[in-house]
């Protein structure tokens, strides 16, 4: 598949920093690479911000928050600038699915359809909250002074400067998520992509001008988490941190949090459990299956990573499983055809071949599909490992790769007790017919999500957030803004 002109030609610009509406050059003068996942390329430079480049993008933030260029336009303008928004992402739907894949090696299908195409509903639901924000009314009961009486109602304002982290197996859908509704409640934004992930951030913040949004109220810095990220999570200007990525990072970014006792949220990972009862319909469950561990090459927060099956179907479901997995074609994301697609870089590929590695020492059985068709290439082998012991490390951490553990179990009590055995709690979900079974089982699975016959779709109509040590918050739903706002109670005497 060709890239397309304004890809290349995007791509072979020197990518600046966007601080208050314009393009800058990094403090430092630094820049740093940005490699193809399907051969380890260079594909694109970008700027290395640092602490100092953050500080000018937070206070170009904060000051078009005190100023009120952004909130003190009326609900119904907002929400227009943010529909014209997600019309201009659509229009601009290919270009950007072709940066996405470039950048991250997933593939073009998914990056079309779902990241890109997905994604614009995301934003139409996000821009429609923006006139959806009430507040409530009630008679008081305070008794003084005497003789007066007191109304009370409540509002919902803008927590100010919102510093947006997001990661790099879903870099746009994921910044998406974070710009629209800190947009939508009347907030301004620093968003910082994944350092190896950022070109579509930069161009959602050319689209968000040319959409209406006003200089200074969306910003983006690209660098390292550890330098640029570091200064915005550690800023006391910043009102609310909204973080996606490993449970370390996390509560190293919460941590920070309270010492300026920042707003934050964080959507952090998971070991999500699969629990299959001996009822379930075997086509559905392996589909599901598949879907759930292998979409984007495993590189799912909500992947499914580990699944229990019933006796009576678990050598049904092995034997399909070993089928689809011998049978996938592996190749470069902007190859349509290939079925597994690199994982995102170097780093991560080795990071996925340890976890196999230590499943081999300690005589896992392991059944793998092909290799990727370039040695330059971050492939991993898709690969499923058959009733795995429990010292072996892929059982107990995330994996991030296109990799599924299958456990043979005696009973669905069994299967809840071995899928609530974990710190994480994010996602899960749970195959078969049986609906009274259905019903008394979900409540006892510790996840923010359970899917019931399926794994992994996601609709901006439900709330998606995790249990334990998976986060802390909710996104997407009705209820989307609230925690970019703050609540304001107000009492009046007459």
């Amino acid at each position: 598949m060709s890239v397309e002109s304004s890809v290349a030609a995007f791509l072979a610009r020197k990518h600046g920093l966007l601080i208050n509406g314009e393009w800058r050059t990094p403090v430092s003068g630094q820049y740093s690479n940005v490699y193809n996942p399907a051969d380890g390329t260079v594909v694109a430079q970008v700027a290395e911000g640092n602490a100092a480049d953050a500080d000018l993008a937070i206070a170009a933030a904060h000051a078009a928050h005190v100023d009120g260029r952004w909130r003190n336009l009326t609900p119904v303008m907002r929400e227009r600038i943010l529909l014209k928004y997600a019309d201009l992402v659509e229009q601009h739907a290919d270009e950007l699915a072709q940066m996405e894949t470039i950048e991250q090696g997933k593939s073009i299908l998914i990056a079309r359809h779902v990241e890109v195409g997905g994604s614009i509903d995301f934003m139409r639901y996000a821009a429609g909250l923006t006139t959806k924000l009430v507040g409530s009314s009630f008679e008081s009961s305070i008794p003084t002074p005497p003789g007066k009486r007191a109304t009370a109602f409540t509002r919902r304002e803008p927590v100010g400067v919102v510093a947006a982290i997001a990661p790099w197996n879903f870099p746009l859908s994921i910044a998406l998520w974070k710009i629209m509704p800190a947009l939508a409640a009347g907030n301004t934004l620093v968003l910082k992509p994944a350092e190896i992930t950022p070109l579509t951030a930069l161009r959602l913040g050319e689209l968000a001008l040319e959409a209406g949004v006003p200089p200074g109220v969306f910003n983006v810095i690209t660098g390292k988490g550890s330098v640029a990220g570091t200064a915005m999570t550690s800023s006391k200007l910043v009102g609310k941190i909204t973080f996606t990525g490993s449970t370390p990072v996390g509560k190293i970014i919460g941590r920070a949090a309270i010492e300026n006792m920042t707003r934050v949220s964080l959507e952090l990972g998971g070991k999500n459990p699969s629990i299959v009862l001996k009822d379930a319909d075997i086509d559905l469950t392996v589909d599901g299956l598949l879907l759930g561990a292998f979409f984007n090459n495993g590189q799912v927060c909500a992947a499914c990573s580990r699944a229990y099956i019933e006796a009576p179907i678990y050598d049904k479901i092995v034997a399909a499983l070993e089928a689809a997995v011998k049978g996938m074609s592996v190749g470069p994301g902007m190859d349509p055809s290939a079925q597994v697609n690199p994982v995102v870089s170097k780093m991560q590929q080795n990071s996925v071949r340890d976890f196999l590695s230590d499943a081999m020492d300690k005589k896992a059985e392991l059944i793998q599909g092909a290799d990727g068709p370039n040695p330059n290439g971050y492939y991993v082998r898709p690969t499923l490992v058959i009733n795995p012991n429990a010292d072996i490390k892929l059982v107990r951490e995330e994996v991030f790769g296109p990799v599924l553990a299958l456990a043979r179990v005696a009973d669905a009590e069994e299967a809840i007790r071995l899928a609530n055995d974990t710190d994480m709690g994010l996602a899960a979900s749970l195959f078969t017919q049986d609906l009274s079974a259905t019903m008394n089982l979900i409540p006892r699975i510790e996840a923010g999500t359970v899917w019931v016959n399926t794994h992994v779709p996601l609709d901006p109509a439900m709330p998606f957030g995790g249990y334990k040590q998976s986060g802390t918050g909710r996104d997407f739903g009705p209820r989307w803004l609230e925690s970019f706002t703050e609540e304001k109670s107000v009492c009046i005497v007459y």
